[in-house]
C-alpha cells in the first residue's frame, strides 16, 4: 500500500517558480514509477512528468518540458516537482500518483494510488 500527500502549492505570478513534494508511505515507494498530473475546473485529469524507480529516466509532456523537472528521493521517501517560467495555463490542481507496475506511462489508468492534490494559480 502507499499513501500520497502533495505540498508546495500556491499563488505565483506568471515567470516564477513553484516546487511541489510529494510525501510518501509505505515500502513499495522505492520500487514504482511516480507521476505529476494536473486538472483544471472544467478540463480531464492530463500527465504532467513521470520518473523511473531509481531517478534514471524522466518523460514530459509537450506543454511543460523545459519548465518543469521531475526528481526523487528514496531515502526521504518524496517526490519532487520543481516548476520554472510558469504561465496562467499552468493553473491547476496538481497531483502525485504511483503507477501499478514499472514501465513509465502517461495513461491516469495506469496509476494505482494518488495523492489529494495541492492547488497551483498562475496569475497574469
Amino acid at each position: 500500500q502507499v499513501q500520497l500527500v502533495e505540498s508546495g502549492g500556491g499563488l505565483v505570478q506568471a515567470g516564477g517558480s513553484l516546487r511541489l513534494s510529494c510525501a510518501a508511505s509505505g515500502r513499495t515507494f522505492s520500487s514504482r514509477p511516480m507521476g505529476w498530473f494536473r486538472q483544471a475546473p472544467g478540463k480531464e485529469r492530463e500527465f504532467v512528468a513521470v520518473i523511473s524507480w531509481n531517478g534514471a529516466y524522466t518523460y514530459y509532456a509537450d506543454s511543460v518540458k523545459g519548465r518543469f523537472t521531475i526528481s526523487r528521493d528514496n531515502a526521504k521517501n518524496t517526490v519532487y516537482l520543481q516548476m520554472n517560467s510558469l504561465k496562467p495555463e499552468d493553473t491547476a490542481v496538481y497531483y502525485c500518483a504511483a503507477s501499478k507496475g514499472g514501465v513509465l506511462t502517461a495513461r491516469p489508468s495506469e496509476y494505482e494510488y494518488w495523492g489529494q492534490g495541492t492547488q497551483v494559480t498562475v496569475s497574469s
